[in-house]
């Protein structure tokens, strides 16, 4: 199936794998490429020597097109996008809208660069600064979300845009391809179905807990950094929720002191970093200091399995799926469903 966004990309199927933080590593990435869909590397829960291992690791995996997520705000954002650069990375995308003169740096060395959005208003900015294409979330994915659904959301951006426009938000299956292909996007990006995939390495437990989840289960909350978090309940979110501001300020500083390990991050540029999260809200220091170190909790239940201490972002469409494919099962079948749901279209 040709689209714009395969065409752009060079991948052979309009999927993407979004770039989620401990997950989206490079035996998951590898694994996407492989199957023909677009992966992309997580490199906010990398430091830039990590990145550049990764980078490598993936490359060596998979001769297919790739990509690299990538934190606009970041302090350390230009030497990453150098590494992007040197090490040939096909595709930028990102989380937060990227800065005119980052675009254009990306673009100048052949970088296809794609941000994502979560209003129109975004998607206009983006693409008049040079984005050659748009992810569009709706308020159904996971992780840090808006209000509005995707079927609101998505035709709205497609009319208000020239350049390729991916959907996110409930997608899971060769329907939701075809779907939103209607509404005029290029394809699909989907998280929470490629963290439900055999190649992903977040721990089994783990994955039954995000299988045995109802839609319902899959919440909104501001108790983690602040700011619309959609993740699945878990102690941890409940204990967020409940706590204190002392507490909760306890709690993010042991927090922080762990991701600073891992980071490499100094005090001040995490507190930077998480400032720069707040976005003009009021948030309490507490609240900067998890949105500083928010990775840590997700390592917590991602890498290390302890959903007692940590928090599962998740799209609701975690409470309609069953099962732990291959990436490549996975795009085979969706691709196959797309092409079964268009061919059984009734006609004029």
């Amino acid at each position: 199936m040709r689209t714009a966004l395969t065409e752009l990309t060079g991948v052979r199927h309009p999927i993407v794998q979004t770039g989620m933080g401990w997950v989206a590593g490079p035996r998951l990435v590898s694994a996407t490429a492989n199957a023909g869909a677009l992966g992309i590397l997580a490199s906010a829960t990398m430091s830039t020597e990590r990145l550049r291992a990764a980078v490598r690791e993936v490359r060596s995996r998979t001769d297919q097109p790739f990509g690299v997520n990538l934190r606009a705000d970041a302090g350390d954002a230009r030497e990453r996008v150098r590494i992007i650069v040197e090490e040939g990375v096909r595709v930028a995308s990102f989380a937060l809208a990227p800065s005119r003169e980052l675009i254009a740096e990306l673009k100048d060395a052949g970088v296809v660069v794609i941000p994502s959005v979560g209003a129109r208003r975004h998607a206009e900015k983006v693409a008049a600064w040079g984005a050659d294409a748009v992810v569009v979330q709706g308020g159904e994915g996971g992780g840090h979300t808006g209000e509005v659904a995707t079927t609101v959301l998505l035709p709205q951006v497609v009319d208000a845009v020239g350049i390729p426009v991916i959907a996110a938000g409930g997608f899971h299956d060769g329907r939701g391809l075809v779907a939103a292909l209607s509404y005029g996007a290029a394809g699909i990006a989907m998280g929470t179905r490629f963290l439900l995939t055999s190649d992903s390495t977040v721990p089994d437990a783990v994955k039954a807990r995000y299988l045995a989840a109802a839609p319902r289960d899959a919440l909104v909350t501001t108790a983690v950094d602040g700011l619309p978090h959609r993740m699945l309940r878990t102690e941890m979110v409940d204990a967020l929720e409940r706590a204190g501001r002392v507490r909760a300020l306890a709690h993010a500083v042991r927090r922080a002191a762990v991701f600073r390990r891992v980071s490499g991050l100094s005090w001040t540029a995490m507190v930077r970093d998480g400032r720069a999260l707040r976005h003009g809200k009021d948030l309490s220091w507490s609240q900067v200091l998890l949105a500083a170190n928010t990775p840590m909790l997700l390592r917590a239940a991602l890498v290390e399995g302890r959903t007692d201490l940590g928090v599962m972002a998740s799209g609701q469409v975690a409470g309609v799926i069953e099962d732990l494919p291959s990436c490549r099962e996975l795009v085979d079948r969706i691709m196959t469903e797309a092409a079964e749901a268009l061919r059984t279209l009734p006609r004029p």
